[in-house]
């Protein structure tokens, strides 16, 4: 399979190409160079790819910072898809996935967990809002024009190469560095949302198996079904630290709106494609401590 992937540089980018090549699949990968909002320069490069699938990943994804740049964001994240559809379409490629957010669900309470795709969707930021533009945009490209798309709405993913703009890297980033300068306080800043985490690597594994398994016109949860407070996390990545270490509040980390709990249902996706998540999340940070500690250990770190 000929594939194409947005964002290839990013986080999730490199696990997907290097996956999808595992797979026997040709790779195609758009980084910053293509510009995502500029239509024209999206359907030249897709075009020229011809792909068979493509995967859109390129987004705006600091939930955090979007509330200082919610009209970039919602750029980058609804006209930016709406280009990539319309140049899949143009080429003619025979499955695109794109890839949404937990954070379309918004705030729910306790007993509406956890969350099916046929849950309202009820965004209070703006990179949900924006992902929800994304996605609805992306249904209705299937409906009116019959573009093979599935969507999919990724909850927490982690793993090695993460930014530490997020808060299981930066958590680790901080037990890291404290190691190697011989300090002890972490700074963060709600501790206590529970949140659905899954590896990066068991989340591009679903990716593919969406692409050739899953429905077109159909929303696919990406997520493990199990859902920790963050402060669990903190405490995970401490207890491995090589000396004792304490976290302190930093109210410049505090979101206007935080979102209590997320735990998602992977059932459709389960039953769909046989998919369920392999790595467990004490491996998970083990292996971002590990990268982080690798990091600031060479010249560039």
């Amino acid at each position: 399979m000929r594939a194409l992937v947005t964002g290839a540089h990013g986080f999730v980018g490199p696990y997907l190409t290097a996956h999808l090549e595992a797979q026997g699949d040709q790779v195609v990968g758009l980084g910053p160079e293509v510009d995502i909002t500029d239509g024209e320069a999206i359907r030249k490069a897709v075009g020229a790819a011809r792909p068979h699938a493509v995967y859109h990943l390129a987004a705006a994804s600091h939930v955090g910072e979007s509330w200082s740049a919610p009209v970039e964001v919602l750029r980058v994240n609804a006209e930016g898809t709406l280009n990539v559809l319309l140049a899949a379409e143009a080429a003619g490629s025979e499955r695109v996935l794109v890839v949404g957010s937990a954070e379309e669900y918004g705030i729910v309470e306790p007993e509406a967990l956890p969350l099916v795709e046929t849950a309202p969707l009820r965004p209070v930021t703006p990179y949900g809002a924006s992902k929800v533009a994304a996605e609805v945009m992306a249904l209705q490209a299937f409906r009116a024009r019959g573009l093979p798309v599935v969507a999919a709405r990724a909850f927490n993913h982690l793993g090695p190469g993460q930014s530490d703009r997020l808060v299981a890297s930066t958590l680790a980033h901080q037990v890291a560095r404290n190691e190697r300068e011989g300090t002890e306080v972490i700074m963060a800043g709600d501790l206590t949302p529970r949140r659905d985490f899954t590896d990066v690597r068991d989340v591009v594994r679903a990716y593919r198996l969406l692409v050739t398994d899953g429905v077109p016109g159909e929303v696919y949860n990406v997520c493990s079904g199990v859902d920790v407070p963050v402060s669990e996390v903190a405490d995970a990545l401490i207890g491995q630290a090589a000396h004792p270490m304490r976290v302190e509040l930093d109210p410049s980390r505090l979101r206007p709106v935080e979102l209590p709990a997320l735990r998602g249902d992977p059932s459709k996706l389960r039953a769909a494609t046989g998919w369920t998540p392999e790595i467990r999340l004490e491996r998970t940070l083990s292996d971002l401590l590990g990268w982080w500690r690798e990091r600031l250990l060479s010249p560039t770190g």
